[in-house]
């Protein structure tokens, strides 16, 4: 895949390298590596737009994507806003979660969040690593930000149910990272998430909401499928991904 063109400032200045390989966190018993791109503090709101848009993402301050030696199975995808259609089963997430409490508050440490963030990881991650992420490790991997980065809170009475972590870039929004309550029963709160930023991007005329990589054999990206249609970067070319029908 192509990187973006170096012809101009300050993409001229930046320089890409190769991780060493390491074990990939979707696929077991394969090896990952990852491209990034330094130095950091030239990637800026659009410079990393840009960079986005040739299928790279960011952990914290650093920017990368998939470059692994015999794999390419990750495919970068997006959502065209304005086209997306409903199922039924989103719709209910929609008007289950509609009362949800929504506030953007200060890219910062609250204890409340990593509270909720360390219940997520338990539940739903454990054993991955991230459910020992320290107060450190946490503020390295959301807090950390050169770009525009929002900080959005869902709480329901004075229950905080979700958090996100959200960057604006100049043709969308790009879903950083979400973690919200594991343990109240029928939720669909990951559901109603995605759905709250696709209606974002239409609020601040946006078209699209990028939603990171997506792996045919992993299950836990196979959410990313049920959200039609669904974009992905494939051979350098933004196109329509094909699946099988999903209406309920």
């Amino acid at each position: 895949m192509a990187l973006p063109d170096d012809s101009a400032l300050p993409f001229s200045l930046l320089q890409f390298y190769a991780t060493s390989p390491y074990p990939c966190s979707y696929l077991p018993e394969r090896e990952a590596r990852s491209q990034v791109a330094t130095p950091t503090h030239l990637i800026d709101a659009q410079v990393y737009s840009t960079l986005v848009r040739h299928g790279f993402r960011r952990s914290g301050a650093f920017t990368y994507r998939p470059r692994c030696d015999a794999c390419h199975a990750c495919i970068p995808v997006r959502l065209p806003a304005a086209a997306l259609k409903t199922t039924r089963a989103q719709r209910r997430a929609l008007k289950h979660h509609g009362g949800l409490m929504v506030r953007e508050l200060p890219l910062a440490f609250f204890h409340e969040h990593y509270e909720l963030y360390t219940r997520y990881q338990n539940a739903r991650h454990a054993g991955g690593g991230m459910d020992e992420d320290s107060h450190e490790q946490y503020g390295h991997f959301l807090l950390q930000s050169r770009v525009d980065t929002r900080l959005i809170e869902f709480s329901d009475g004075d229950a905080v149910r979700m958090v996100s972590i959200i960057d604006v870039l100049e043709d969308g929004l790009s879903s950083v990272y979400t973690f919200f309550d594991p343990d109240l029963p029928n939720a669909s709160f990951g559901t109603y998430n995605i759905l709250w930023q696709a209606a974002q991007c239409l609020a601040l005329g946006l078209p699209y909401l990028y939603l990171g990589y997506w792996i045919a054999d992993s299950r836990k990206m196979a959410y990313k499928s049920r959200f039609r249609p669904i974009e992905g970067l494939i051979d350098g070319q933004w196109q329509a991904l094909q699946f099988p029908d999903c209406t309920s």
